[in-house]
């Protein structure tokens, strides 16, 4: 099956929060090799993503067979610093489908937010997805 064009638009529900806190941000920093101690590295925010991003492959309309999946490309743009006590969510759309050739590439923007709604950081993917060969 090919991919469902009509996920193009699609925004699925936010994620179950994520507390982050000093350990959490410690083994991550540690895990990159970033040192700065009770922040978070920028990219902390694939941990929120990431739960979008099952929930999105996950879906059972979206024409992806999960062994031809790859993660193409990854950009966060942070408005304020991850912190321990932060609760994160994340609200995935997916804001393009574009076929390419026999395959699919597929962008999606995760909103992540802290408990009060203010936007933490935005993280956008895109995802290659293999035609059947």
């Amino acid at each position: 099956m090919p991919v469902n064009p009509d996920l193009q638009g699609r925004t699925l529900p936010p994620t179950a929060p994520v507390v982050v806190t000093a350990e959490r941000i410690a083994a991550f920093a540690a895990a990159v090799g970033a040192s700065d101690p009770g922040i978070a590295p920028p990219t902390f925010a694939i941990v929120v993503q990431q739960a979008a991003l099952d929930a999105l492959l996950a879906e059972p309309d979206t024409g992806f067979e999960i062994r031809n999946v790859v993660h193409a490309e990854q950009r966060f743009a942070a408005r304020r610093p991850v912190v321990a006590g932060d609760e994160l969510t994340g609200t995935m759309t997916v804001t393009a489908v574009r076929t390419v050739g026999s395959n699919a590439m597929v962008s999606a923007e995760t909103v992540i937010a802290d408990a009060s709604g203010e936007t933490v950081t935005t993280a956008t993917s895109t995802l290659l997805v293999g035609g059947e060969s």
